[in-house]
């Protein structure tokens, strides 16, 4: 269960959570047609190891090989980095890191437009960042995960999009991974009530068709089962009685 951050590891939080942005923001820079998915990899860890104290987080998490995951197109997370996948013009690109710093953990992810992509995957990426702002304005004391789920998927069903359903947000702090399960999708008050000072990663999954998914031969990656457009984008975000306080913003 996620417990309650005291103010050293709040701001341990806040430090990773502002390198986690500045990377993710630098990204999107550095991602255009004609790198691979490694080199997007070997930018994270370049970066990162400017920062004393901070490691990747996903770096053999669960057996995990790489040190963030880049998943192209219809794969909608945990994409292992190769040299081999080609960024095209046209694609998205959902790059999900996580940093570990003095015994916290932040984690968030985005979703690029490489280039002249289509009208489809520019409406996709921009519903589901606004999801992901519609969920974050739920995480309130006394409110519930279900009021999270549902604003997200009213939202991405109202477009015409689904939510993925087989992966959800978390919550997080003293590990990467802590309870409650945050799902995208759900009934508005039902589910684990937010109390002060807890951090969850909320992270909104959407499909441009169905929600199905399928995993790949490499055991990690996943992939829409239609092959339809996926995007992905998340904050690490701690519940205060003044509102949310997006710790990756």
């Amino acid at each position: 269960m996620s417990s309650r951050l005291g103010e050293a590891e709040l701001a341990a939080m806040q430090k990773a959570g502002k390198v986690a942005s500045g990377i993710l923001s630098d990204l999107g820079g550095f991602i255009k047609p004609q790198i691979s998915t490694k080199d997007i990899e070997k930018f994270f860890e370049n970066a990162l190891g400017e920062h004393d104290g901070m490691s990747a987080a996903f770096k053999g998490y669960s057996g995990f090989p790489a040190a963030v995951c880049v998943s192209l197109n219809d794969e909608v997370i945990h994409g292992i980095p190769s040299e081999a996948r080609i960024v095209k013009d046209g694609d998205l690109v959902s790059v999900d890191l996580g940093i570990k710093y003095k015994g916290v953990y932040v984690d968030t992810a985005y979703t690029y437009m490489v280039g002249n992509v289509s009208d489809l995957a520019r409406k996709l990426c921009k519903v589901t960042q606004e999801a992901l702002w519609e969920g974050i304005n739920k995480a309130l004391p006394g409110l519930r995960t279900g009021d999270i789920g549902s604003a997200v998927q009213g939202l991405a069903e109202k477009n015409g999009f689904s939510v993925v359903r087989q992966f959800v947000g978390h919550g997080i702090g003293r590990n990467l991974h802590l309870a409650p399960e945050v799902p995208n999708f759900g009934k508005k008050n039902i589910g684990f009530q937010f109390k002060e000072n807890i951090a969850l990663a909320i992270e909104p999954m959407v499909a441009a068709g169905g929600y199905e998914v399928v995993i790949d031969s490499d055991g990690w990656t996943a992939r829409t089962k239609d092959g339809s457009l996926s995007a992905h984008y998340e904050h690490t975000v701690v519940v205060t009685k003044n509102g949310p306080l997006v710790i990756t913003g």
